[in-house]
């Protein structure tokens, strides 16, 4: 079974790649940066050949900026959150170390925006320093997930950036545990946790948190992965579990399952693919495709 879905994958990702050397969310669809970043990393962990990897590479530097971000359209250059996923995409490429260091310290020298807690306000602590999806807005438990990882990887995880931003995720946790989007508590009521999004703060947190401060959140994922066969719920949890060492024996089953509810729920995304395809590759968690940070 594993053998079958890793070539169905590695196939439906392939018919997604562009004449640009970039690839598109769905078929006959056009070009995006966060599509191309995730196909990258996925083929990668499944013998993709270098030359190819190369020219997706080479299509998202294209789109960089001046200052090292990676927007998600040339029209929207305020929403900069595909620059985590560019980093990790030029990973380890020789040929792209300029672009990846630029990306690298366009992060570092952005956050979201951020002011001092009330006294008697409840939930989150809105004053330490994450990252937002755009530019001078709050920060979010994805965006600072993904650039936490990103950071990690490339031997940042030190930086006082980053230790901040682990800071914001733990403090984003939910009491019963796991995460939503960002907020704890909205209008007086706790926030329900996502499964993606847990699984996403989990890989940021891994190996940089003691596990009594996640057992709540690793709980509830194991406890949930029963009822998730939605792709990018399901990639993502499997990655967080597997991140603190507590994959299910039954991922690729489930990973299996998740590919035929296609009927049901549509052909899926390129992200969606490739994040199953990872999420099979993967079972120590996305951090652990790259080796020793800073590998």
């Amino acid at each position: 079974m594993t053998y079958q879905l890793r070539s169905n994958l590695f196939t439906a990702l392939t018919q997604r790649r562009l004449g640009s050397g970039g690839f598109s969310s769905q078929t006959n669809a056009g070009y995006r940066a966060d599509s191309t970043a995730w196909a990258i990393l996925a083929l990668r962990t499944s013998g993709a050949q270098p030359v190819d990897l190369d020219q997706a590479r080479a299509r998202l530097a294209e789109d960089q900026q001046p200052d090292g971000r990676i927007s998600i359209a040339p029209a929207h250059p305020e929403t900069f959150w595909p620059t985590p996923l560019a980093i990790l995409a030029w990973h380890q490429a020789p040929a792209f170390r300029e672009a990846r260091g630029k990306a690298v310290q366009f992060l570092i020298k952005n956050a979201g925006r951020h002011f001092p807690k009330q006294k008697d306000s409840e939930g989150h602590d809105p004053a330490i320093k994450g990252w937002p999806w755009t530019l001078e807005t709050s920060s979010w438990v994805v965006p600072t997930s993904l650039a936490v990882i990103a950071l990690r990887v490339t031997g940042h995880g030190r930086h006082e950036r980053v230790q901040e931003a682990l800071r914001l995720l733990l403090d984003r946790q939910l009491p019963a545990g796991g995460w939503n989007y960002g907020n704890t508590t909205l209008f007086g009521q706790q926030l329900h946790p996502m499964p993606e999004n847990t699984g996403m703060a989990l890989n940021a947190l891994t190996e940089n948190a003691p596990l009594e401060s996640v057992a709540k959140s690793l709980a509830y994922l194991k406890d949930r992965m029963a009822h998730v066969r939605t792709p990018i719920a399901l990639s993502w949890s499997l990655l967080g579990l597997g991140a603190w060492g507590e994959r299910p024996p039954e991922a690729a089953e489930w990973l299996g399952d998740c590919w035929r509810q296609q009927g049901r729920y549509g052909i899926y995304d390129t992200t969606s693919i490739s994040l199953m395809l990872i999420a099979l590759t993967a079972p120590r968690g996305i951090v652990s495709l790259f080796g020793p940070e800073g590998g």
